[in-house]
């Protein structure tokens, strides 16, 4: 889950969010559009990747300032 807050009117982001390995191989990209403010929920289908630590990175570009934050997690079979 994630939010995309309401910064400046009229204007409607590009938000991408990208999974990586611990290496940092990419492995999926979830989301890469144009998204309006709001609350979104994306779900991620990991079944054919093995346990670990993997890295998810969202970056919001928006006219007048950018947003990015990377943040770990773990999956368990």
């Amino acid at each position: 889950e994630y939010s995309i807050p309401a910064v400046q009117t009229g204007y409607i982001p590009s938000v991408r969010l990208t999974i990586y390995d611990i290496l940092g191989r990419e492995i999926a990209v979830l989301v890469n559009e144009k998204q309006s403010p709001g609350y979104y929920r994306i779900n991620f289908d990991a079944s054919s990747l093995p346990s670990g630590i993997y890295i998810y990175r969202i970056i919001a570009t928006g006219r007048a300032s950018n947003f990015t934050a990377v943040k770990k997690m773990i999956l368990l079979k």
